[in-house]
Order: structure tokens, then sequence, then C-alpha cells
């Protein structure tokens, strides 16, 4: 009997996603299957996101396993270059994707102790994997968040998200409103402005706001090395007297800082402080209007909480997006992820399940979390492979008397 055609019949795949691809290295070849429900690999770097978009974070923090980003890319490689990464990534470890198949509902099955998994494609064909473990890997920003402001869609100017804005010359010459204060919502507004747009950005809560680099050197770099010494806290106090140092008081600008530090906010909310990259200057000079709250929209106007009018011509919406695991992972008293699909113990834990359930890319670590999560993961398959394989072949030796 060929026992690897056997393995592949019998333990079927592995579901995951791209960042998940560790599992093809080729010591223990375990086998697996890549869903991805839209046609192209990184899809959201592909189709939502705006094209001034670099890494934030240094490209050593941010590289995937077992190849680096090339040596030639600048520190903080731009969209495009990501995008040829991850496509070269793939093709280096020799990893096929099956596109256009949407996960419906992953359920695990006591009795056999297997995961059923069912998608749908783009030609509506209904399928079902079956397989030995699943890993959830598919990022915390799935669906779009479109927030219920009155008035919104009785505005008659254009609306749109932030993962359908692609750059600022179709504004050229417009007043746009720009809601949020994220680092989309702060980068797609720096956009406007570099294409003659007159951007008015909302600041509807607390934001701290770092410096990319502070003297020279990486922001998080810095807070990366001095986190292996000093407490949380401490680290946290340390960033905002630095932030102060080299931006100033920011809440001048209307830009409020909240009551948590950086580190703990981004750890215990999954809020993300947002790293300058030449907006502030841009607030500063008057460039960028930072305004407040929104009471409601008319056609062409949006009035403030204060009273104010503003006459604009367009509306972006830098609002989030929402996690959509909850929707089609069906287990019950899952100790990963919570009702809302975020990670529920904190980095470094929190990637390894019951019943071979394991998820990756929740960390809000960036890439450079999901990295560590796939490394664990890989292993813990791996290791888990050989041994049950071990089991299997003793099993079959034993019940047909093959000597060796």
């Amino acid at each position: 009997m060929d026992l690897g055609k056997w393995f592949d019949r019998r333990w079927c795949r592995t579901i995951g996603a791209s960042r998940s691809s560790y599992l093809s290295e080729k010591k223990t070849r375990v086998p697996f299957v890549i869903l991805k429900r839209v046609h192209c690999i990184a899809s959201l770097w592909q189709k939502c996101t705006y094209d001034r978009l670099r890494l934030h974070l240094p490209k050593q923090f941010c590289q995937l396993p077992k190849l680096p980003f090339p040596k030639d890319y600048p520190e903080y490689p731009t969209k495009r270059q990501i995008i040829e990464y991850i496509e070269s990534y793939a093709k280096y470890f020799d990893i096929n994707l099956k596109f256009n198949e949407c996960v419906q509902s992953a359920r695990y099955n006591e009795t056999s102790d297997f995961w059923r998994v069912k998608t749908v494609g783009s030609n509506k064909t209904e399928f079902e994997y079956i397989c030995r473990w699943l890993i959830v890997a598919t990022g915390k920003n799935t669906e779009s968040v479109i927030p219920n402001i009155k008035g919104l869609f009785e505005f008659g100017g254009k609306v749109i998200h932030a993962h359908e804005y692609k750059y600022g010359e179709k504004f050229k010459g417009q007043k746009v409103f720009v809601v949020g204060c994220s680092n989309s919502g702060m980068e797609v507004s720096l956009d406007l402005y570099n294409h003659n747009a007159s951007p008015s950005m909302v600041v509807h809560s607390s934001v701290h706001v770092l410096p990319r680099e502070i003297f020279g050197k990486s922001t998080f770099k810095l807070v990366v090395s001095i986190m292996k010494w000093l407490p949380l806290w401490v680290v946290d106090k340390i960033m905002l007297i630095l932030a102060w140092l080299v931006l100033g008081n920011i809440e001048k600008y209307e830009l409020k800082r909240p009551s948590k530090g950086p580190l703990e906010l981004n750890n215990t909310k999954g809020k993300t402080p947002v790293l300058d990259i030449g907006v502030l200057e841009k607030i500063r000079s008057g460039d960028i209007n930072v305004v407040h709250e929104i009471k409601r929209f008319s056609r062409g106007q949006v009035e403030l909480i204060n009273g104010e009018k503003l006459d604009i011509k367009s509306v972006v919406l830098a609002t989030g997006y929402l996690n959509n695991v909850p929707s089609w992972l069906q287990m019950r008293k899952c100790e990963l992820v919570d009702k809302n699909g975020y990670r529920k113990a904190p980095f470094p834990h929190g990637w390894k399940g019951k019943a071979g359930l394991y998820v990756s890319g929740f960390t809000r670590r960036g890439l450079s979390g999901a990295s560590l999560d796939v490394i664990r993961i890989a292993q813990d398959i791996g290791n888990a492979w050989i041994e049950e394989n071990k089991q299997l072949i003793k099993r079959t030796i034993a019940r047909h008397g093959i000597s060796i």
C-alpha cells in the first residue's frame, strides 16, 4: 500500500490562510489546503489599501518565516513591494491557494475528531473539507464598519469607506470630510492634502500619536528593546515623554490622549497608536482641519455637535473593521476567540486551542505577531503529524504482519 496516498485520503487537509503556509516546509510535509474567499493572494493589501501605504514598522519585524524581505527594500516597504514579497513567498514555497471559496461554517465533530468546513465557490458550488487541524488566519480586518450617522445616506455626495480609497487625485479641489483619526484616517487626510484637496478630519475619540522614529531610530524597535528590561507601564511612561519631546503637546490641536498608555491600550483594547508620518505638521499649519464630532449630515453639508456647519463634497469613512470569525466558526465554549472574533488571551498566548484549533494573526501586533504564531503552530502540528504517523505505521505493520 502507498502509505503516502493513504495518509492524504485519511487526514485530508489543514485549512488556514496565507501566513499559515509555513506548514509546507519540507521537514514534515504536512498536507494542507489554504482557502481564500477572494480571487488573489494578499487580498487586503491588493484590494483594500490606499496607494501611499507603507509598512509602519521596520521590515525586519514584519517578515514571514524562512524568507526575509529583500535587502534592497527600504526600511518601510511600499504597498507594491509588500504584495510582491508575499507573492514571491508563495512561489518560493510552492504554496497553492484555493481562491473564491468562502467558508460558510466550520464545525468540530467530537465523534470523528475532525473538523468539517463547508464552503461556497464563486459559481455557487458547495463543498466540504474534512480536516484534522483548523487554522483560523483570516485577520481581524474582514468587514468594513459603516457607522449609523444621522443623514449620512441623504448627504448626496460621494461616500466611501477607507478600504475603497486608493489615491487623492479624484478628490482634487474638493472639500473632503474624513471620519476617524486612526492611522488610516490620518494618512488619507495627508494624501488628500498632497493631491490639492481640503481635508477636515473628525476626532471622535482620544488617540495616542507617536513619532514613527525618535532621534532617527524606529519607535517600535526602541519599544521592543526596552520591553526586555522594563515593565509595560514604565515603557508607556517613557514613550509618552519621548513623544512630547519630539511632537510637543498635541492636545492643543484637539488630539486628546487616552488615560491609558499606548501599549496598555493596544494590549487590552486592540487600539493601535497612530505613528506620525507628517500629518501633525499639516494639522499645525491648518492644512488639515481637525473638527469636533458629528451631529448630522444634510444635503452637501455636515453639522458638528458644536453647531458649526461645513460645506463638503465627499466623505471618507476611516471607521475601522469587524471580524467575521464568529459568523462561521461553530464551536461551543471556544477559548481562543471571543464573541467579537478577537483573541482572548494576550500575546504571546492564545494561539492554540482544543480539538486541533489554532489562530494566527489576531495578536494586534501586525505581521510580526502573526509570524511568531505561525512558527509555533507549524511546529506543534508538525510534531503531532510525525507522532500520529508513527503510531499509524505501527498499527499497519502489526495488522498486515509486515517485516522490515
